[in-house]
């Protein structure tokens, strides 16, 4: 029997909400789970906290992203390999099978020279949590194109064996979606489904608001014997109040499911 493809809600989805409304609106709008951000919230930042928002609500973890943004640079640790190592305890702990992780920043010498070897050993040491590496976007100054990861924001330029793919950072770096998955192959483990217009802009919007071919990228993994899961991680800052936050994010699972079709949970 074909397996079905999980839809998780990103707890980043309900921002500036905290966390706990990720599980809450995870559950309530029939989501398969939630993505964990491991954000500035502090419940975010504790698994047994996190475990207990799970149990709460009903709802698995089937997502852990790690501390990677410039606004979570001290989360855990000021220490990168430390927000790495603690990331993949927490989804352990937590029985998620996939930790998001960006790559190396530019001024992250040291890390980014041994991030191949540490994934590696990580994933020796934790067989059974994926560290999927998520495809970015350069930065825009003027005419200039500033790239501020190492070795590069395309992680299929250098090579790894788990990869994210998120639909808002194609469009933001001007990249071909259905190519980039082609590429990722048989490492592409996670999808981060969200919408965008233009190169430069990151800007997250709900499925079918924008211009990047989710719906082909979904029915064509859908149509195959893929075994990852999808995030919804869409913006909804502007979305005014909980109500419409929902809306948002019930039209962003219900695009899910109908472009799967037959491989989504019901």
């Amino acid at each position: 029997m074909t397996q079905s493809v999980p839809v998780l809600l990103s707890t980043t989805s309900v921002y500036p909400e905290p966390t706990a409304v990720g599980f809450e609106l995870a559950a309530e709008l029939g989501y398969d789970g939630v993505e964990l951000m491991i954000f500035t919230d502090r419940v975010s930042q504790d698994p047994s906290a996190a475990a207990s928002l799970a149990k709460h609500y009903g709802v698995k973890i089937g997502a852990v992203h790690a501390p990677c943004l410039l606004v979570t640079q001290r989360v855990w640790s000021s220490d990168p390999w430390t927000r790495l190592r603690r990331s993949v305890q927490a989804a352990e702990y937590l029985d998620s099978p996939v930790v998001v992780i960006h790559p190396p920043f530019s001024w992250q010498k040291e890390y980014a020279s041994k991030f191949s070897t540490v994934l590696d050993g990580l994933k020796v040491r934790y067989p059974h949590v994926e560290i999927a590496v998520e495809n970015m976007f350069p930065l825009k100054l003027g005419k200039r194109k500033l790239v501020p990861y190492r070795p590069h924001w395309d992680p299929t330029r250098h090579g790894y064996s788990s990869y994210t793919l998120d639909l808002s950072h194609c469009a933001a770096s001007g990249t071909d979606a259905l190519a980039m998955a082609e590429r990722m192959g048989k490492g592409l483990r996670h999808v981060h489904l969200c919408d965008g217009t233009a190169p430069g802009a990151d800007q997250h919007l709900v499925p079918g608001r924008g211009t990047q071919p989710c719906a082909e990228l979904l029915g064509s993994l859908g149509a195959s014997d893929w075994e990852g899961s999808i995030t919804v991680e869409v913006s909804t800052r502007k979305s005014g109040n909980r109500t419409r936050r929902a809306e948002d994010l019930y039209e962003s699972v219900k695009f899910a499911r109908d472009a799967l079709g037959g491989r989504a949970r019901d």
